[in-house]
């Protein structure tokens, strides 16, 4: 089995391991490269793997990680105090949320559904790779914004 320990900023992949989200949130694990060979995943724990990320074991092999396409709730609308208002509720309750322009998704869960379009919203049913947001203090991907030096109420970020 081939042993997958270190997450690696850069490099060429050989392989590809595709996961869905909730598998993509374990540090442990066994699972199958999409070739079918048998990978064991020892990370440091708390580590959530993203869309992209590569790692490696101790012989150099890299492995590319793929998001897995799964059964969402997407909403789409232009609206975005509308958007704004499903995130709001959603988050109230911990869903985890993947938020592009314009598009809101998170795992689909009918009753979640019903509640979105009591807000006046459409959500349907897609099957998609998951991105959720990683939370603000919450490790994992990074994004870049070009104001880092702001302040606010007299503390700088």
């Amino acid at each position: 089995m081939i042993e997958l320990n270190c997450r690696i900023a850069q490099g060429e992949p050989t392989a590809t391991l595709t996961l869905p989200y909730d598998k993509r949130q374990r540090s442990r694990m066994r699972a199958m490269l999409d070739d079918g060979r048998d990978v064991g995943i020892f990370l440091e724990r708390g580590t959530t793997l993203r869309n992209g990320d590569l790692l490696s074991d101790t012989d150099g092999m890299i492995v590319r990680i793929a998001a897995a396409a799964e059964p969402v709730s997407e909403v789409r609308c232009d609206d975005s105090l509308l958007l704004a208002r499903a995130c709001y509720h959603l988050g109230n309750r911990h869903v985890a949320l993947q938020i592009d322009d314009g598009v809101l998704r998170y795992l689909h869960d009918h009753v979640l559904d019903n509640m979105v379009r009591g807000l006046g919203l459409a959500p349907r049913c897609v099957e998609a790779p998951f991105e959720p947001e990683p939370g603000a203090y919450g490790g994992g991907h990074a994004h870049s914004h070009a104001h880092h030096d702001h302040g606010h109420d007299g503390h700088a970020h």
